[in-house]
C-alpha cells in the first residue's frame, strides 16, 4: 500500500453545513475546480437527497470530469444512494450511527439493524459498480467492539473505505490510539477519519489517526464545517509534509489561494492567528525574535512560509527595540541621533498599544514626517 496520505475535502458538504454557508453552483463550481487542481484526492460534492436543486448541482459538477474522485453522502436509505446514482458520481458515502446513543435515541434500532441495513445498501451500491465509503456516524461514543464486528463485516461486503466519525468532537488523540489502533490493525479496508474541532483537537486526532494507520482523512478548507468546524485541510497538508514526512497529492502552495477563495465566498474573515493562513502567523515584532531570526531564519521558523506562498514579515509595536529600528531607519536611508530615535521608538511603542496593532515601515515614516499623531 502506498505510503501517501488521502486529504478527502468535505467542505462542499460539511463545510456548507456551517451555519449562515449556502454555496450557489458557481461558487461550488470555483471552489471544486480550485481543489481539485491542487490535488486533493476526493471531493465529497453534497447530499443528492436534499432535493432537486442539489442533485442538479452535483450532477453538473460530475460532468466537469475534474481530476478528482467525487463523492456523495448519504444515509442509510436506499432511495439516498438510487438519488447519487442519478448524478453519476463514481464514490458513494454511506453514513450509519453505531454508538447506542444514536441507534437508541436517535434513530431507535438496534445493532443488529446496523449489521443488515449496511448490507443492504453496500449491496446496492456495489451493483452499480460504485467505490464505497461507509461512514460510522458516532464512532467515538460507540462500543469498540462492536466497531470492529461492523469494520469485519464491511470488510467481507468489499466496502472500499471506512470513516470513523468523531461526531462531536470528543475525541483527544490518546483516545484515537486507544478506541482506533487495534481495529486498524485486524481490518485490511483503508480507514479515514471524520474529526470535528469542538474540543480544539480536531488537527491533533487526524495526525494521530494518520500514525495509527489511517490513510484518510477527512478535512475542509479552514476548518470549515458545524458548530467548531472540521479538520483544517491546510494544516493536515502543512503537518503531513513537515511533521510526518508523509507524501500527499496535495500542492501545499495553493493553500493560500484556495482558502483566500472560501473566503471570499462564505465571507468569513480569516483570523489573524489562524495557522498557517492567518494574516500574523509569520509576522515578527517582538525584539528576541527579530534578533533571533536575522542571526539564523531556523530560530524561529517551523517551516518555510513560502512553502505556502507566504513571507516572513518584520514590524514594530510594544516589544520592539533599538535595533529593529535602526535597521528600519538604514534601510530607508534616514538619518537621527540618538536622541531622536530614542523619541521615536517611544512614540512607535505608545501609537502601537494605542492603535491595538503593530505598525508598518509606512506607519513609522509617517511619523518621521510629522503626520502621525497619539
Amino acid at each position: 500500500m502506498s505510503d501517501e496520505v488521502w486529504l478527502c475535502d468535505t467542505t462542499l458538504r460539511d463545510g456548507e453545513q456551517a451555519p449562515g454557508v449556502a454555496f450557489t453552483y458557481a461558487e461550488k463550481e470555483k471552489i471544486a475546480t480550485c481543489l481539485a487542481s491542487a490535488g486533493v484526492t476526493e471531493l465529497e460534492v453534497g447530499v443528492p437527497s436534499a432535493g432537486p436543486d442539489e442533485l442538479e448541482a452535483i450532477t453538473k459538477l460530475v460532468k466537469l470530469r475534474l481530476p478528482t474522485r467525487m463523492s456523495t453522502w448519504n444515509r442509510a436509505v436506499p432511495g439516498d444512494l438510487e438519488a447519487s446514482f442519478q448524478t453519476g458520481v463514481k464514490a458513494v458515502g454511506i453514513s450509519i450511527p453505531v454508538s447506542d446513543q444514536h441507534l437508541q435515541h436517535k434513530v431507535n434500532k438496534s445493532r443488529a439493524w446496523v449489521m443488515e441495513i449496511m448490507g443492504e445498501c453496500v449491496s446496492l451500491a456495489k451493483k452499480e459498480g460504485k467505490y464505497v465509503s461507509l461512514g460510522l456516524e458516532d464512532a467515538s461514543r460507540a462500543d469498540t467492539d462492536f466497531l470492529l464486528e461492523v469494520a469485519q463485516e464491511a470488510e467481507l461486503l468489499g466496502v472500499d473505505r471506512i470513516r470513523f466519525a468523531d461526531t462531536l468532537g470528543v475525541l483527544d488523540p490518546y483516545g484515537v490510539y486507544l478506541r482506533f489502533s487495534s481495529i486498524v490493525q485486524k481490518v485490511k479496508i483503508p480507514f479515514e477519519l471524520h474529526a470535528h474541532n469542538d474540543l480544539g483537537m480536531a488537527t491533533a486526532n487526524a495526525i494521530t489517526a494518520i500514525r495509527c494507520g489511517f490513510k484518510a482523512v477527512s478535512v475542509t478548507v479552514g476548518g470549515l464545517g458545524e458548530r467548531a468546524g472540521n479538520v483544517p485541510l491546510e494544516e493536515v497538508a502543512v503537518a503531513l509534509k513537515y511533521i510526518l514526512n508523509r507524501p500527499a497529492a496535495f500542492d501545499i502552495r495553493r493553500i493560500k489561494s484556495v482558502s483566500s477563495l472560501v473566503s471570499m465566498i462564505t465571507r468569513r474573515e480569516i483570523p489573524r492567528s489562524k495557522p498557517i493562513i492567518g494574516a500574523d502567523v509569520f509576522t515578527h515584532t517582538s525584539s528576541v525574535h527579530l534578533d533571533g531570526i536575522r542571526k539564523d531564519i531556523e530560530n524561529y521558523q517551523s517551516f518555510p512560509p513560502e512553502s505556502v506562498s507566504r513571507k516572513h514579515k518584520m514590524v514594530m509595536g510594544k516589544y520592539s527595540g533599538m535595533k529593529e529600528l535602526n535597521g528600519l531607519l538604514k534601510a530607508e536611508g534616514v538619518s537621527m541621533d540618538e536622541h531622536q530615535r530614542l523619541e521615536l521608538l517611544i512614540r512607535i511603542r505608545l501609537l502601537s498599544s494605542h492603535k491595538k496593532t503593530p505598525l508598518e515601515t509606512s506607519d513609522i515614516l509617517s511619523m518621521i514626517k510629522g503626520s502621525a499623531k497619539i
